[in-house]
């Protein structure tokens, strides 16, 4: 039996990736501080901190997996320095050291993020660079640490844009929520365009990642996401079709008024649902080159209409 070691197992990625490997008679370990959000879960789950060595090595050790997926981050933007992404710089040290004494292991996939690039940004090569949060630059650090490191088995990189669905959190549920609770505007006509991935086409991605033969993947970089962008508008209001209401539009001027307000607000310390760093996101268009991944995993198994179907009955 297949032997695949999981960091991060018991995060919203990571807990569809165990739903999809029991289905295909995996035998699994995550390794993880949280516990997993599914009972089911726990005989698969070993408590440990990747930035802890010892405790990884011990747990590595005694499994010998044949395949590796680390997940395991810190991916808020809450952060104020680089030392709050530890488990993005040191895990990931720590890591590859334990997986170089793993002899029976023969691939890995690594997780990094689509902000090593800020919102809007064309990376021009895939160490082309250009990060706009703190979590951005530690991202850029996860890559830097696997590339320039040995490995004694084969490896890639895979990037998530933004991923949504079944077991999501924020702050993509937000969005479904304000659309459920009609608190939810379209801004005047700034509609941007993004890519963001569907959970069950993100982990079909992930596992052609895994399986797909050596020389299409060894230290290659996957953007994951679905591959028509999203109209942030369109898919608001295909949401709001199956919730069976309309979403009405706000001037532009008044929701930058409002980002003005929730600055003063967040200086203040009080939080506040609107920013000009968060209007600026959501006004600004960011679709990447998903070509290479597209190559590898070309049949993705869900439309975005039966995303949002899935994901509403979850909510529900």
């Amino acid at each position: 039996m297949k032997r695949i070691l999981i960091t991060g197992g018991s995060g919203f990625i990571g807990t569809n990736l165990i739903n999809d490997l029991i289905n295909n008679e995996f035998e699994i370990l995550n390794i993880d501080i949280n516990p997993p959000k599914i009972k089911s879960h726990y005989i698969y789950w070993t408590e440990a901190n990747i930035n802890n060595y010892e405790l990884l090595l011990s747990a590595v050790n005694d499994f010998q997996p044949t395949y590796a997926i680390h997940l395991a981050a810190r991916t808020d933007l809450d952060g104020k320095s680089l030392k709050d992404y530890e488990t993005n710089i040191l895990g990931v040290e720590n890591l590859i050291k334990v997986l170089n004494k793993t002899s029976s292991l023969k691939r890995v996939v690594f997780t990094s993020s689509m902000l090593v690039c800020k919102p809007g940004y064309i990376p021009k090569f895939n160490t082309d660079y250009k990060p706009s949060t703190i979590y951005g630059e530690s991202k850029v650090l996860t890559e830097k640490i696997i590339q320039d490191s040995s490995h004694n088995y084969e490896w890639a990189i895979t990037r998530p844009t933004s991923i949504w669905g079944i077991g999501f959190g924020v702050p993509y549920r937000n969005f479904f929520d304000m659309v459920i609770a009609k608190r939810y505007y379209h801004i005047g006509n700034r509609s941007s365009t993004k890519t963001y991935g569907y959970i069950c086409n993100t982990i079909y991605q992930i596992n052609q990642v895994l399986i797909s033969p050596f020389e299409k993947i060894d230290k290659q970089i996957f953007y994951l996401g679905d591959y028509k962008p999203y109209n942030i508008e369109e898919w608001a209001n295909e949401i709001a079709f199956e919730l069976g209401v309309t979403i009405k539009k706000v001037p532009f001027n008044f929701i930058k008024l409002s980002a003005l307000i929730g600055d003063v607000l967040k200086y203040l310390n009080i939080n506040f649902p609107m920013s000009s760093f968060r209007l600026k996101n959501m006004t600004t268009n960011n679709v990447v080159e998903l070509k290479n991944t597209q190559e590898i995993a070309p049949n993705l198994p869900s439309s975005r209409i039966d995303g949002i179907k899935k994901t509403l009955n979850w909510l529900k």
